[in-house]
């Protein structure tokens, strides 16, 4: 049997032919896949403004970079990759962490405790985590009455929506940002998108995304002008073409991890001290299928586990450490947040096998080699 990983691409025949096209025309980067690739994001998210970008982190970081200003608080989650709040950093803005919901993403009520303690505070950086949009109402909210900036990190939640709002149309945020890792709904090798309803933000996006620099056609037509300090992360035309391909099963692809999600909830539903992360939710991207076992209560050790798993050709994933916990944040002064619920969540969750070509079969060997592990 071939390792199961928690989450790989599909690539089929369409993607292929669809980058080879590319590869055979005049452009392979700064053509003309990229503005498609960029207006096939906007139609599907229904956002105004979309800047492709190298990757899901060069994405946060234009983001920050435009959002934030030096010094500035930033409210944002220990629940997610390093890059999320790593982005903030860049800006030389600070990072304040808030304990999550357990459904992992953060918990905005408490968010708002600390905006209404700390007047100070610039922003919010809120994660779709697994999949699962935040409460959009209460984002409209906080973004209203406190006048703060918010990004909306969609990495996890391409083609998720929750109260008519879907992932990446910025209806209740300044930004949100995409990642298109192979792991990731849709890929395209590595890249990321980054989208906006402001103009302005659309402009400066443009700008920082290629050396922070303007043709310049009134003096030469060689001419440039280098207005800031910007970075070279263009996604190519190679990419772009992948990408354009994977949208157009977006939906297909969602549906086959929505069948994959409710199959787990049912094999779980009667098992002691093992739930999913939450129950089955349409709403959902399922980028992540979440369990949380309670190790202490088998007396089973978690990284035993999980390297027991790996032995039966099954390779889980933990999602996240918490990022305030880590040896950099804590050398920052970081780590000791009151953070109860990822604390808990940290001890007990795990990531399962989740990706459109996972075979009935293959999940239910998953199924049954966790519950033969935690019975043994």
């Amino acid at each position: 049997m071939n390792l199961i990983s928690y989450g790989k691409q599909t690539i089929e025949q369409d993607d292929i032919d669809a980058v080879v096209d590319v590869l055979k025309s005049d452009f392979l980067t700064t053509g003309p896949k990229v503005k498609e690739f960029e207006e096939t994001i906007c139609k599907y998210t229904g956002a105004r403004y979309c800047v492709s970008v190298s990757n899901g982190t060069a994405a946060l970081h234009l983001a920050s970079l435009v959002l934030l200003e030096e010094n500035y608080k930033v409210l944002t989650t220990p629940n997610s990759f390093l890059a999320t709040s790593n982005s903030i950093l860049y800006a030389k803005a600070e990072p304040i962490f808030v304990d999550i919901y357990e459904d992992g993403n953060i918990n905005l009520d408490l968010c708002e405790q600390v905006l209404k303690e700390d007047k100070s505070i610039k922003a919010l950086y809120v994660v779709h985590f697994s999949g699962k949009l935040v409460n959009q109402s209460k984002l409209k909210y906080l973004k209203e009455k406190y006048k703060i900036k918010i990004l909306e990190d969609c990495s996890h939640s391409l083609g998720a929506y929750k109260e008519d709002v879907k992932a990446g149309s910025c209806k209740n945020s300044d930004i949100s940002t995409f990642s298109f890792h192979p792991v990731k709904n849709v890929t395209t090798g590595e890249g990321g998108a980054i989208t906006t309803n402001s103009r302005e933000i659309y402009e400066k996006l443009l700008l920082l995304r290629t050396h922070g620099m303007k043709i310049n056609l009134e003096v030469a037509p060689w001419h440039y002008d280098m207005q800031e300090l910007g970075f070279n992360y263009r996604l190519t035309d190679i990419s772009s073409a992948l990408g354009i391909s994977q949208l157009k099963k977006i939906d297909k692809f969602l549906d086959s991890r929505h069948t994959i999600a409710k199959k787990y909830d049912k094999f779980f539903e009667n098992i002691n001290f093992i739930k999913p992360l939450y129950l089955f939710t349409n709403n959902s991207a399922y980028h992540l299928y979440v369990i949380e076992i309670d190790f202490d209560k088998l007396n089973i050790n978690k990284i035993d586990f999980v390297l027991k798993m790996k032995e039966k050709k099954i390779a889980l994933q933990l999602h996240y450490i918490p990022i305030n916990k880590q040896p950099y944040y804590k050398n920052l002064g970081y780590g000791k947040e009151n953070t109860p619920i990822m604390d808990m969540y940290y001890k007990k969750a795990i990531s399962l096998p989740i990706y459109p070509t996972l075979s009935h079969e293959e999940q239910e060997y998953v199924c049954k080699t966790i519950l033969e592990l935690i019975n043994d």
